[in-house]
């Protein structure tokens, strides 16, 4: 109970921090490549660098995480298909051998089915979600998020000394 209330403050938090829309639009993109793809693999430390280093919402790629995850297993099924697919192609075979020879790559595990495939799979749909999502944290901003601003209860909350002590330390 506990966990999923954490989630939605972090939602309502990324949603209405002064990013842009782009910013935690790229940060749930980037976190949604951390919850569907399996976690011990280096490109996912590679993706959490990112999310530090670039100027992406840092609370939106956790929550993109923490919101794909569950997608990650339900689609575990069509990512071992796909990396299958990918692995046994013969015109594909001597890219694999090339990589897997290489020093870093075989790190990557794409060896495994479900990683090859999960990483694809986030390849693919992360221009597509960049644009939705973008799209989407701009529609709630100009409407729904409009109207929490000038809810009696969140001028209340934001006018009061407990709020303005967490704005101090924020960074």
């Amino acid at each position: 109970m506990f966990a999923l209330l954490k989630l939605i403050q972090s939602l309502v938090g990324a949603l209405h921090s002064e990013g842009t829309p782009g910013q935690l639009a790229a940060g749930l993109v980037l976190g949604s490549f951390l919850g569907l793809t399996p976690l011990m693999n280096i490109h996912n430390a590679v993706i959490l660098a990112l999310l530090m280093l670039l100027n992406v919402s840092f609370a939106g790629g956790m929550l993109g995480w923490a919101l794909f995850v569950p997608f990650g297993f339900l689609l575990d099924p069509l990512f071992d298909w796909m990396g299958h697919g990918l692995l046994l192609a013969p015109a594909l075979r001597p890219l694999w051998t090339s990589l897997y020879n290489m020093p870093i790559v075989p790190l990557t595990n794409f060896n495994n089915t479900i990683v090859l495939g999960s990483f694809v799979f986030a390849l693919v749909v992360a221009i597509p979600l960049f644009f939705v999502l973008r799209w989407a944290v701009a529609r709630y901003r100009e409407t729904v998020g409009a109207r929490v601003r000038q809810s009696k209860f969140y001028q209340a909350l934001t006018a009061s000394k407990l709020y303005n002590v967490y704005r101090m330390f924020r960074p």
